[in-house]
């Protein structure tokens, strides 16, 4: 029966995605795909409509993206357990996501074997931690320092990447739905807080440590 299964709210903008996802978890006998939503807005129309364990959660989508929703979710249904599942390495977002309240961080190329276990652990209420993510968020704890992107807000780590990726700040601006005096703002604010002093020394960073796909 549909009461004694884990419930999952799928929320990608790519159907082939969502499909793929779907077809990993159809062999489990405790697991469906309860609603599917292709943005933040459809995802959280599901969740006020129906009843779900875990939503699995891509961060990279048109609107609201996958941090922005995962707030929301928490503030709307705390009881609710969400997964991230991003295309992006832990080191750009996991730790950020595990603040605001994810149950856990997984990558696109994780094994069925691992979603299926997250997806066990964060039904049950625990978080689901890579052994790379855990010896990280073991590093912060114990004082081992943190990527210098790990200080900076979404949007600030938004433009940041978006700098690195050569974008003028017009384009940025245009993306981004601001000024162009505001992602000035944001540039000089992202440099001093990072230490730095140029665009290049920006897009090394990001290259260094994954933060362009």
């Amino acid at each position: 029966m549909l009461n004694d299964k884990i419930k999952i709210l799928l929320v990608d903008d790519h159907a082939i995605v969502r499909n793929g996802v779907r077809l990993m978890l159809s062999s489990e006998s405790d697991i469906v795909v309860h609603g599917e939503a292709a943005n933040a807005q459809d995802a959280l129309r599901l969740v006020r409509e129906q009843d779900f364990n875990v939503a699995l959660v891509d961060i990279a989508m048109p609107g609201k993206n996958g941090l922005e929703l995962l707030r929301l979710l928490r503030a709307e249904k705390p009881k609710l357990a969400v997964l991230i599942l991003s295309t992006y390495s832990e080191e750009v977002y996991a730790v950020r996501a595990l603040k605001l309240g994810a149950a856990g961080y997984l990558t696109k190329d994780s094994p069925a074997s691992a979603l299926v276990a997250a997806v066990r652990k964060a039904a049950a209420g625990g978080k689901y931690l890579s052994s790379a993510l855990t010896e990280k968020i073991a590093d912060l704890i114990g004082g081992g320092g943190t990527s210098s992107h790990e200080d900076l807000s979404n949007r600030e780590l938004e433009v940041l990447k978006m700098i690195a990726a050569g974008e003028s700040l017009v384009n940025i601006a245009n993306t981004l739905h601001l000024s162009p005096n505001t992602v000035t703002t944001y540039r000089t604010r992202i440099l001093e807080k990072m230490g730095m002093a140029s665009n290049a020394e920006l897009t090394r960073y990001a290259i260094e440590n994954g933060l362009l796909i």
